[in-house]
């Protein structure tokens, strides 16, 4: 069998791929993964054609399988797509064969599309519309309130790989006890950088320098070095000047997202507070803490005072 997979929800692709190889019985040992943009279609036809030495089914992988995209980066290796139309007449039924697009579209119009349509299985892994509702079934059997659910969700982000991996780590932690608490969640989680990085763009939206040096405060508490911190308010504030000015071309959050390589809800985020700031005012702190990343690498200013100097003068 032969499946595209694509969609920017790749933790719910690498999901849906081990729940079909745990089905099919197929073990590690005859499992090959693949990168198209360093790999040859050649070799991989080669892989899925033969049988496999250790068992009578096996799995080949093919990540970035940009082939089904409109993609034309002349970077990119030629592939022969030729000889994937030959396999498809003559398909090792002993193969399974999944190529990942970590995109939020195919181009339909390719014949490879097409083709790989009438004799596999193309599956499209979009944003889950209602999350909330998904961590529900992760925690099942154990409960928790929509208040709790909610801290939850605020505490470890949206990322759904780290979302399975803290629910996880609360079943553990309860054992025969199914009812999760905020103080459980507060105990076991990780809380995950993000939040806290949005929560001190808030403060600075507000013009609340107290509790812009709270957070501040909070996230050095738990570890986080300052010289991160600077890179990733960056990081925020140039995806909320990008995706601005995105928007008022007449992008949408979709294309948006797709353009930047970046996740929907971010994209989504970074719209909503951007609406607070004019662009001029998103470049100069941009430019402010370029210069301060660079201050405290050459040791012209003491990290922890030089990010505290920042927040004073927002």
């Amino acid at each position: 069998m032969i499946y595209l997979y694509y969609g920017l929800e790749s933790f719910l692709i690498k999901k849906e791929i081990k729940s079909i190889l745990l089905k099919e019985h197929i073990e590690a040992i005859n499992q090959n993964t693949y990168d198209l943009e360093n790999s040859t279609l050649d070799d991989i036809i080669e892989d899925a054609s033969t049988m496999s030495l250790f068992g009578d089914k096996k799995a080949i992988i093919v990540e970035n399988s940009y082939i089904f995209t409109g993609t034309t980066n002349q970077k990119l290796p030629t592939q022969n797509i030729d000889l994937l139309n030959q396999y498809f007449q003559n398909i090792n039924n002993n193969t399974l064969l999944f190529f990942i697009v970590n995109k939020d579209s195919i181009d339909k119009r390719k014949k490879i599309v097409s083709e790989l349509k009438k004799v596999g299985i193309i599956k499209e892994f979009t944003t889950l519309s209602n999350q909330s509702d998904y961590i529900k079934t992760l925690f099942e059997p154990y409960q928790l309130s929509s208040s709790d659910l909610t801290y939850f969700q605020e505490r470890v982000g949206n990322d759904l790989a780290t979302i399975e991996q803290e629910i996880q780590k609360l079943k553990s932690y309860k054992a025969d006890d199914y009812k999760i608490t905020k103080q459980d969640i507060m105990d076991v989680t990780c809380k995950n950088v993000d939040t806290d990085i949005f929560n001190l763009i808030d403060h600075i939206i507000t013009g609340n320098k107290a509790k812009a040096l709270e957070s501040y405060t909070m996230m050095i508490q738990l570890g986080e070095e300052p010289i991160k911190i600077v890179i990733m308010l960056a990081n925020q504030f140039r995806i909320m000047y990008q995706s601005k000015q995105m928007f008022k071309k007449g992008y949408s959050e979709k294309d948006i997202s797709t353009r930047l390589n970046i996740h929907p809800y971010r994209i989504k985020l970074a719209l909503q507070k951007s609406h607070n700031f004019d662009e001029e005012l998103l470049l100069d702190y941009l430019k402010k803490l370029s210069n301060l990343d660079y201050e405290m690498k050459s040791g012209k200013i003491d990290k922890n005072i030089g990010l505290e100097l920042f927040i004073l003068s927002i």
